[in-house]
């Protein structure tokens, strides 16, 4: 029992929440740890939201497509990230990606409403939630207005920073040449031009379909210089 308030304590959503009110919270809530094997679904594209999910144990493989277009980015989220919680509300309330189990790992789920009751009874909650929502449209602002030249290599950074978590590892991109070009509005040779300058500069390597993140820091410092 007190593992799982150490794991729940450790979830961003929680923090700053006091051990006797997640006490109280844990026999009033139906909290769900469910577990799954390595390529387990977690999350089908087009499920709807229903609830606030956390990874607690292991590692979740993450794949996020472009609509309409042969370009998705992957990346690895561990513990203790919360699972897209800002499909919860608004008006897209369906998943955008496919979430599978990278080996083993465990998810704790609570029912939206019963997460809604959760943050009527604490403001830490609120202010949790509020700041989370919040961080994530200003990162994906300052990005976008970061553009000085609208160079491929900044657009790239901008595609990388907005549809990336904080935080997340093993970051690639799969795609069609053809479909990538379209995306960053630019020439297949200006492409390659770019991604072999990224690659010198061990920011990312790449073949034919694939692009692998080696530096996120180092590409989003094109936005900043």
């Amino acid at each position: 029992m007190n593992s799982m308030y150490q794991q729940l304590m450790q979830l961003p959503l929680f923090q700053g929440v006091s051990t006797e009110r997640i006490t109280a919270l844990v026999e009033k809530l139906p909290f769900h740890f469910l577990k799954f094997r390595n390529g387990d679904t977690i999350i089908a594209a087009g499920d709807s939201c229903t609830h606030i999910k956390f990874i607690v144990s292991g590692r979740v493989r993450v794949e996020m497509p472009c609509a309409h277009l042969r370009v998705s980015l992957l990346q690895t989220l561990s513990t203790p990230h919360v699972l897209a919680a800002e499909y919860l509300f608004g008006r897209a309330t369906t998943y955008p990606f496919t979430a599978v189990a990278d080996g083993s790992c465990g998810i704790l789920q609570l029912l939206k409403s019963d997460y809604i009751k959760m943050i009527n009874t604490d403001k830490v909650f609120l202010f949790n939630i509020l700041n989370y929502l919040s961080s994530g449209c200003q990162r994906g602002l300052s990005s976008s207005l970061s553009v000085k030249d609208g160079s491929v290599a900044e657009r790239l950074a901008i595609l990388v920073n907005n549809l990336s978590v904080p935080g997340a590892t093993n970051i690639s991109l799969r795609y069609k040449q053809k479909d990538l070009c379209a995306l960053l509005a630019t020439q297949r040779t200006t492409l390659i031009t770019t991604l072999d300058k990224l690659s010198d500069e061990d920011i990312l390597d790449y073949d034919s379909n694939e692009l692998r993140l080696l530096d996120q820091e180092k590409l989003m410092e094109l936005l900043d210089n």
